[in-house]
C-alpha cells in the first residue's frame, strides 16, 4: 500500500527483529547494513529515476455540478493511467497537516524504552515495531511503524495508541475523522466517474468498513543503492490515503518498465487505488505498482491510512462494468487483506490470483 502492506495476517512464525533505529543505536556510528535488509537481486536504481507531475485534484470542486464533467474527466484519467493522485482542498488546512507530521516525528524521536511501551505482539499488526518476519530469506524492509486500527473502533486497540506525544490521541481522532469525509467523497466521484450509483463503493467499503493507520520512519541509510525503505507492492485496499514528508522525497510509482519519483505537495493527500478498486472497477482503475527508496542523509516520515471493507464483505466486479465485450475479469475475493502479507514479503502481487 502507498507505503505499506495493510493486513491482520496471521502468520504460524514471527522470527522477529529489532527496529531499525535500534541497529543504529547499537552500531554506534558503524556504517555496514545486516545482511537481511540487502537486495542482491533488483537493488534500487534511482539513478535515472525522474519526477513524474502525478494529477493535482481539487476536491472541493470534484462534485460541484458546475465543474464536475471537467474534474470527473480528469480523476478518471488519474484512476485509469497512473492510479493515483494529489488531493487539495480536502478540508484540513496546511497547520493541522504540519501538527499531524509533527506528532510522527515526536513519536519515533522518543527514548527507546518509551517507544517499547506499545510494541506489537508476536502475530499482531498492531503497534510499535517492524513488520512481521516469516521467513529467513525475507529481505527487510528499512523503516520503522506504529501500526493502529482506527476503525470500526471497536477494532481499535488503545493500550497501544502513545500518551507520549500527549497530542498524539486527540489528534489521530481528528485526523481519521476528516480523513473519513475525504474517503466517502473520493468513494462517490469513482462512482460518478465510471457512471454507476453514486454510492456502490462507499457501500462496499461500508458502515463498518476498516481503516488502519500506519506511522512510518525511514531512518538515514548508508546503503541507498541495496536497501529499500520498503519493497515493491500493491495495496490490498479500496483505496489508500497519503501524507507526506514535507521535505524528503522517496516514493515511487511504476508506469510500464520505468519508476517515477512521486513530487512532494505539501497541502496534499496523495491518495491511491488498491486491488479491491481494481476488482470491483473490472480492471479500469489501475492499482499501482509502488515502492519507498531510502535517504543516505536525511530520516524520512509518513503516515498511511488504508481503507478497507468491513470484515466478511465479498469484492467482485460491478455487475453493470460486465458485458460481452468487456468479460469478466476477476474472481469474488473474500478477506483479502489475510492472503495479502505473506503475498507481500515474497514480492508477488496477490490479485495476479484473483484474476480468471
Amino acid at each position: 500500500m502507498a507505503e505499506s502492506s495493510s493486513t491482520i495476517a496471521k502468520p504460524n512464525i514471527d522470527l522477529g527483529s529489532k527496529t531499525v533505529q535500534e541497529l543504529l543505536l547499537l552500531a554506534k556510528g558503524e556504517q555496514e547494513v545486516p545482511e537481511k535488509y540487502i537486495y542482491k537481486v533488483g537493488a534500487p536504481d534511482a539513478s535515472s529515476v525522474q519526477l513524474k507531475d502525478i494529477p493535482v485534484i481539487d476536491l472541493g470542486l470534484l462534485l460541484t455540478p458546475s465543474s464536475t464533467t471537467q474534474q470527473l474527466e480528469k480523476f478518471r484519467s488519474a484512476l485509469t493511467t497512473w492510479g493515483c493522485f494529489q488531493v487539495i482542498n480536502h478540508g484540513m488546512t496546511p497547520e493541522f497537516l504540519d501538527e499531524v507530521r509533527e506528532m510522527t516525528k515526536q513519536f519515533f524521536a522518543l527514548p527507546l524504552e518509551e517507544k517499547q511501551k506499545y510494541l506489537r505482539e508476536v502475530n499482531d499488526i498492531q503497534g510499535y515495531g517492524n513488520d512481521m518476519v516469516i521467513s529467513q530469506q525475507q529481505t527487510l524492509d528499512w523503516t520503522d511503524r506504529l501500526y493502529l486500527s482506527v476503525y470500526p473502533q471497536e477494532a481499535r486497540k488503545l493500550k497501544l495508541w502513545p500518551q507520549n506525544p500527549q497530542s498524539l490521541r486527540g489528534t489521530l481522532e481528528q485526523y481519521s475523522r476528516k480523513l473519513q469525509v475525504v474517503t466517502k467523497t473520493v468513494l462517490v466521484a469513482m462512482a460518478r466517474s465510471l457512471n454507476l450509483d453514486d454510492n456502490c463503493f462507499w457501500e462496499q467499503y461500508g458502515e463498518k468498513g476498516k481503516m488502519d493507520v500506519r506511522f512510518n520512519l525511514y531512518p538515514p541509510c548508508s546503503r541507498p543503492d541495496v536497501v529499500l525503505g520498503l519493497k515493491p507492492h500493491a495495496d490490498g485496499t479500496i483505496i489508500t490515503l497519503l501524507l507526506q514528508d514535507k521535505q524528503v522525497e522517496g516514493l515511487q510509482f511504476l508506469k510500464g518498465d520505468q519508476w517515477f519519483g512521486a513530487p512532494i505537495v505539501p497541502e496534499a493527500l496523495l491518495i491511491n487505488v488498491g486491488d479491491l478498486a481494481e476488482i470491483l472497477s473490472n480492471g479500469i482503475f489501475k492499482s499501482p505498482v509502488h515502492r519507498v527508496l531510502t535517504n543516505p542523509d536525511r530520516e524520512r516520515i509518513s503516515l498511511a491510512a488504508f481503507c478497507l471493507p468491513e470484515l466478511d464483505k465479498e469484492t467482485e466486479p460491478f455487475e453493470s462494468l460486465v458485458n460481452e465485450s468487456t468479460p469478466k475479469l476477476y474472481k469474488k475475493v473474500k478477506n483479502y487483506d489475510r492472503t495479502y502479507f505473506d503475498y507481500y514479503q515474497q514480492g508477488r502481487r496477490p490479485i495476479e490470483a484473483s484474476k480468471i
